[in-house]
């Protein structure tokens, strides 16, 4: 399988050139990236455990999914391919904000990212890849914020970054 590029970028968003994901990730170089929150009519975020086998943060939670658009990829195509080949289901999806964070992981590599943090809606239960996710859950969004203060180990490093901005943009905007 030939490894994927992600697209380098400047602090403005503009792409600026392709590299591999490794060696990106390898060399904290920005590039750009996407999150996906999923809410039900409850208003619970869907959560995934990475599967077990993941090079990095295996079995630690996170948001609905998140990943790298291709070259010449929409924001909002990328999610839903994502989200799909990931959980299994379609929804639609709409981008709230982005941002610039940088994470660094204890295998040395680094997320330097500007995310697109996008939002959809569903009820439907997932069908979860397993090359890819472990298992799923529903929480609702301040357990979520309490557990990851009681429990900060159990979340991936950039979820803990990204939902941190997702929950004020929340406070502050009627969605």
């Amino acid at each position: 399988m030939i490894e994927e590029n992600v697209i380098l970028v400047n602090k403005n968003d503009e792409q600026i050139g392709l590299m591999p994901k490794l060696e990106a990730h390898e060399k904290a170089i920005l590039h750009r990236a996407f999150s996906v929150f999923v809410l039900n009519s409850k208003n619970e975020i869907m959560l995934q455990q990475r599967a077990h086998h993941k090079y990095h943060s295996p079995l630690l939670w996170t948001n609905t999914c998140c990943s790298h658009q291709r070259d010449g990829e929409s924001n909002i195509e990328a999610g839903s391919r994502r989200l799909f080949e990931e959980m299994g289901f379609r929804t639609d999806l709409k981008e709230l904000f982005h941002f610039i964070y940088k994470a660094p992981f204890d295998n040395g590599l680094t997320e330097h990212e500007l995310d697109h943090v996008m939002i959809g809606y569903s009820d439907e239960s997932p069908v979860i890849n397993p090359e890819e996710v472990e298992a799923w859950k529903w929480m609702a969004i301040d357990e979520v914020k309490n557990d990851m203060q009681s429990h900060p180990e159990i979340y991936t490093v950039w979820f803990k970054i990204i939902f941190d901005e997702f929950y004020h943009f929340l406070e502050d905007h009627k969605i």
